[in-house]
């Protein structure tokens, strides 16, 4: 995960990490165990909800509540194609509003007020309006996710989604790093694509989302 302001830390351990809600949704415990829920418990606080994004990730203990669990592909980037020109260009805080409504509209996975801030995030702009969009969001030494890949239905099937994936992937490259992202496994039109451009799958792993118990409050 980034460094810095984005990533909140226990009081008490460091047994739990979580992004500013802000920025997403997720937590991390380096290992599944009860004192990492302790710890995540601390984070989230009462009815608060921490998302797991792990190889495996066990039903929770007491006190909390499974809200969501989707088996996903991890995919890595192996011989791309050469990402077309897609007309588009980056986008920032300025865009926030329009890519909440993008993404609210095509649901690519949670997208929040400031997840703009992790970077790389580039659009395509049809008479003004914002229609596709990709960018990154985790990312670790040697390897950054490719995040929030959308079009608006009323543009799907022109190759807009291909585009901007291949170009976020090759800016990842020119950076040094290689490129990875994740599709539910349910989803396999978009599974199909990005093996068509060149992604191959590494493994799957569980996204979980678990809420604290408002009686955890004491």
């Amino acid at each position: 995960m980034p460094c810095g302001s984005t990533i909140r830390f226990p009081r008490s351990s460091r047994k739990a990490v979580r992004f500013d809600p802000e920025v997403a949704f997720f937590a991390a415990v380096e290992r599944v165990e009860p004192d990492a829920w302790v710890a995540l418990a601390e984070l989230v606080g009462p009815g608060g909800v921490a998302v797991l994004f792990r190889d495996e990730v066990p039903p929770p203990p007491g006190g909390w509540t499974e809200v969501y669990r989707g088996p996903t592909y991890q995919l890595v980037a192996g011989d791309l194609d050469t990402a077309p020109d897609s007309g588009s260009a980056p986008l920032g805080r300025d865009d926030v509003e329009e890519l909440l409504a993008l993404t609210q509209l095509t649901e690519p996975g949670p997208f929040l007020p400031r997840t703009i801030e992790l970077g790389g995030y580039v659009g395509v702009r049809r008479e003004g309006r914002l229609v596709a969009m990709a960018g990154r969001r985790f990312s670790l030494p040697g390897w950054t996710e490719i995040s929030a890949v959308c079009t608006h239905p009323e543009v799907r099937r022109q190759g807009l989604a291909a585009a901007l994936t291949l170009q976020v992937a090759q800016g990842i490259r020119d950076r040094g790093d290689e490129a990875f992202l994740h599709v539910l496994e349910s989803n396999q039109h978009a599974l199909r694509l990005y093996q068509a451009i060149g992604f191959e799958v590494r493994r799957k792993i569980d996204v979980v989302a678990a809420q604290l118990g408002e009686a955890e409050a004491s």
